[in-house]
């Protein structure tokens, strides 16, 4: 059997940094049929506020990731994997050779090898922020199309093949492109992507995909906050201080807001530098951990385990091999 490696593409301002990896996960972990009564895990992606978007460029033999979210949108083009299901939100379909398909935040995905036979999927993921694109910059009456897009990806929006043809090779070089210019090659492709023909929604507009939206002045600061000093101690009075609430108050209205506790906010803030810092750098674990705002080595391999199924040591060794920084 060939032994094929996925490629990972890390795209901000200035650098592309591109790292060839392997995945963790050996075996599909929940069987097509009783996967929605599974538990959906939500993802932590490596992506981090001074990044652009991220690109992972793989050929394989299965499917191997099970039912998840993530608050980032993601197109997802999938080639040669006829016969597999996909799963978003609450719609299920068997796949063509093509595919191509935007997911938006936080909406629960997945594809399953089901009866594809196929012994080389080619595989190309790209992941941005939900915020690429400021909400105000979208209204502008140029970017109407994309921004209509984006709201229909909130349940999952499948292209034409007519589409994907004619935009495929593209999709698959844009890891050749670096800095400026492939941030301006994904909006070209974007725009492309809004004003294609027979687009079609996929979820039930009343699925409850757990999407959160919190549009808080309070809340941007306190996470502006966090993602600049996550490897400092950072205290639930400091925060409570920023938002100019009570700590009792805050702790609620993060609560409500984003679905998650300050603690556990933090810590994925955390967990989201450390997996890019074990990706890019030789650092030991416990650098990284400590690097990364955890004080003590033994919570923070408990904390990665519990979030993200393998041990800090297993997903970098997951991820070996050939690193290429451009």
């Amino acid at each position: 059997m060939r032994n094929f490696s996925p490629k990972i593409h890390f795209i901000s301002g200035i650098n592309l940094y591109i790292v060839i990896v392997l995945f963790y996960h050996n075996q599909v972990l929940f069987d097509i049929f009783t996967t929605m009564n599974a538990n959906i895990i939500r993802e932590i992606t490596p992506l981090t506020p001074n990044d652009c978007f991220m690109i992972f460029s793989r050929v394989k033999t299965e499917f191997d990731f099970p039912l998840h979210y993530h608050e980032e949108f993601e197109l997802n083009l999938i080639l040669g994997a006829k016969g597999a299901k996909r799963i978003v939100g609450d719609h299920i379909e068997v796949i063509e050779d093509l595919e191509l398909v935007l997911i938006g935040s936080n909406l629960s995905h997945a594809w399953f090898t089901h009866q594809c036979d196929s012994k080389e999927i080619t595989e190309v993921t790209i992941q941005f922020h939900k915020d690429l694109l400021d909400e105000r910059f979208l209204k502008k009456n140029q970017l109407s199309f994309i921004r209509n897009m984006f709201e229909h990806a909130q349940r999952g929006v499948l292209f034409s093949r007519e589409t994907i043809e004619r935009l495929k090779d593209r999709l698959l070089s844009l890891n050749k492109k670096a800095g400026f210019d492939s941030v301006l090659e994904l909006l070209s492709i974007l725009h492309d992507l809004s004003t294609s023909r027979n687009i079609r929604t996929l979820s039930d507009a009343s699925f409850n995909t757990g999407t959160l939206h919190f549009n808080s002045r309070r809340l941007e600061k306190v996470f502006q906050y966090m993602n600049e000093n996550y490897n400092k101690d950072i205290s639930l009075a400091e925060v409570s201080r920023i938002a100019n609430m009570p700590e009792a108050s805050f702790s609620r209205f993060i609560k409500k807001r984003t679905g998650n506790t300050f603690v556990n906010s933090l810590n994925e803030i955390r967990l989201g530098n450390a997996s890019r810092m074990l990706i890019e750098s030789t650092h030991s674990i416990a650098e990284i951990a400590y690097d990364c705002g955890f004080n003590n080595i033994s919570n923070f391999n408990r904390i990665f385990k519990k979030k993200k199924s393998c041990t800090p040591k297993e997903f970098r060794d997951s991820y070996s091999g050939n690193r290429i920084f451009i």
